[in-house]
């Protein structure tokens, strides 16, 4: 009778690490078919093929096929493990079972179960080579092959769950001038047909651009898909012209904040990447794509929200377009610090991130800080009465109102409304030295934050060395320095009570330099309603239209004096912001883009 022989899987698997791989050795003179299949599996997981090879039926094909497999799938390790083997007393066929995992890297394993025969040839057990032996779907002809599946690039959203950048099919021209025959031709092809989308792009700036990168591909354009398709009947034929495709996350309208966008896609980049998913199949002698064996589908990562609204960015960026000056306006909301808008417009863009990071004398805003120093310090109340002449002289240097207008004498708050120069230099100069220094920090201005996703300066308020330039710090001349950055921060300070940590990218932490001591509230309660009189009977009335807007302007004189920024600042509910217009000459025209940005808020 014939009766089935079955080893224990653990003594197999043993086998597998600890087996010589001589045909004889620990088996003695009589191996078995368990012997021969453990010494086989063994073999191939150890990228032995030769001596893998040496155990089948069919040395030349089986090595043949395990190196073109492995040299495909590229494993670092690959593990084995005989599970069975059913073979019957006296016979000379035997079937092994056995599972395989490949590590192919990356964390990416495959796992699966195999099978192969054993033939006994002259008492010596062979593995019965076909291609199956490595996989049950493989067939004769046939190898395996690994692919990456991309994971789609999240989305970038605004606060409100807009688009602000989202991934898009780009497609790279690339010219190699040794394969296009003639290369002055053919530039002038590709410069005709491109120059409709990028009027930079020349027939000689391509040959110059080929020229510079030593016989590699040299990238003409890289265009957006659309773009791409427009032009694709006049250049892909084109000799020496080629084209590779990929995603990249582009900002959904190209006008919303250009020079801010490049900064978040850079800090996003690795959070948007997903995790990659990959596929093992078959591929035949043609190199045309078999059966999938495998798939792991890829995980896309999850969406990256921004502080930004594009709301709030497009009634800002609205607001200023039509300015022929560098002009910006920055939107904080107070109870979160949470940066709502950095907005300029095309001739700000020319420069950089002049919201963010320009510094200009911030006028008679400043008086924010100068008011809640004097109150702080008992110096004054919003009802003291205080002179407001035409001019005041502080050791020889004359101060003048704007357009030395004359308001008597007039309790604190009013001359605040009034943007009394006079009043608030000679309230600075009774100050010590860093009173307006330390004041300004403890609403922000001066703190240095590292804001991940662009580079920020709140401004910059030095100790005054003596009265001239105290009592020029107190109306926002002298070494005082701010970007509207800044002042949107101070502004968001006075209307939540505390300085806000600003933020850009939602989970993402803003580091500063310093804790501020808070501003007592009864000081900052004042403030604010000082700011309520400047819209309500000050230089702001113009505001009165949009609600209960609370803010202060300023004209800030530079360079000669002769030309001055126009400034204003302030807030409306949970809504802060600083509007900057260089060189308008005076505050009303920022009024006026204010009043543009909050009637599209509506």
């Amino acid at each position: 009778m014939r009766a089935s022989l079955r080893r224990p899987a653990a003594l197999l698997a043993a086998l597998v690490t600890f087996l010589p791989l001589s045909a004889c050795g620990v088996f003695g003179s009589d191996p078995t078919p368990e012997d021969a299949a453990a010494q086989f599996v063994a073999a191939f997981a150890g990228g032995d093929t030769g001596t893998a090879a040496a155990q089948t039926d069919s040395a030349e094909s089986a090595k043949a096929l395990m190196d073109k497999v492995r040299g495909a799938l590229k494993p670092s390790t690959v593990s084995a493990q005989v599970s069975h083997v059913d073979a019957a007393e006296g016979q000379r066929n035997a079937k092994a079972a056995f599972q395989i995992t490949w590590d192919l890297g990356r964390g990416r394993l495959w796992t699966y179960d195999s099978a192969f025969d054993l033939r006994a040839e002259d008492d010596v057990w062979k593995v019965h080579w076909e291609p199956a032996v490595l996989h049950p779907k493989l067939g004769v002809g046939q190898t395996l092959a690994v692919r990456g599946i991309e994971a789609a690039l999240a989305p970038v959203l605004d606060r409100e769950g807009v688009p602000v950048l989202q991934p898009e099919r780009v497609v790279s021209v690339l010219f190699e001038p040794a394969k296009a025959g003639d290369a002055d031709a053919i530039a002038g092809q590709l410069a005709q047909a491109l120059s409709g989308i990028d009027a930079s792009i020349t027939a000689q700036s391509i040959l110059d651009g080929a020229a510079k990168v030593n016989g590699q591909p040299y990238q003409v354009v890289a265009l957006r898909d659309p773009d791409y398709q427009k032009v694709r009947p006049l250049i892909y034929e084109l000799q020496g012209v080629r084209f590779t495709a990929e995603s990249r996350l582009l900002a959904a309208d190209r006008k919303l904040a250009p020079t801010l966008m490049p900064g978040i896609r850079k800090l996003v980049e690795d959070q948007v990447e997903g995790k990659s998913g990959w596929r093992v199949h078959t591929v035949d002698s043609a190199g045309a794509e078999g059966e999938e064996l495998f798939a792991k589908a890829a995980q896309p990562a999850k969406a990256v929200q921004v502080a930004l609204s594009k709301r709030v960015q497009d009634a800002a960026q609205g607001a200023i377009a039509g300015e022929q000056t560098p002009s910006m306006i920055v939107a904080i909301e107070p109870s979160s610090g949470e940066v709502l808008a950095v907005a300029q417009n095309e001739p700000a863009d020319k420069q950089g991130q002049l919201a963010l990071t320009g510094r200009y004398p911030p006028g008679s805003t400043f008086k924010i800080v100068t008011a809640a120093a004097a109150l702080s310090s008992g110096k004054a109340g919003a009802e003291t009465p205080l002179g407001c002449p035409p001019t005041t002289v502080v050791d020889g240097r004359e101060i003048p109102n704007s357009g030395k207008f004359d308001k008597g004498v007039v309790p604190l708050r009013s001359a605040f409304a009034f943007s009394c120069n006079t009043t608030f230099a000679d309230l600075a100069v009774t100050m010590a030295p860093d009173e307006l220094t330390g004041m300004a920090k403890r609403l922000g201005l001066g703190i240095d934050y590292v804001m991940p996703g662009a580079t920020t300066i709140t401004g910059s308020v030095p100790p005054a060395a003596n009265k001239v330039e105290r009592a020029e710090d107190g109306f926002g001349q002298g070494k005082v320095v701010a970007s509207p950055f800044g002042m949107a921060v101070v502004v968001a300070a006075v209307a939540a009570g505390s300085v806000p940590k600003p933020v850009l990218v939602r989970g993402v932490e803003t580091k500063a330099d310093a804790v501020p001591e808070p501003v007592p509230g009864a000081v900052l309660e004042s403030v604010r309603a000082m700011m309520a009189e400047v819209v309500a009977g000050g230089t702001a009335g113009a505001l009165q239209a949009y609600g209960d807007v609370r803010g202060k302007t300023g004209t800030a004189q530079f360079g000669d004096g002769t030309h001055s920024h126009g400034w204003f600042v302030g807030y409306r509910g949970d809504l802060a912001f600083a509007v900057l217009l260089t060189d308008v000459g005076q505050s009303g025209t920022a009024v006026q883009a204010a009043g543009r940005f909050l009637a599209a808020l509506g």
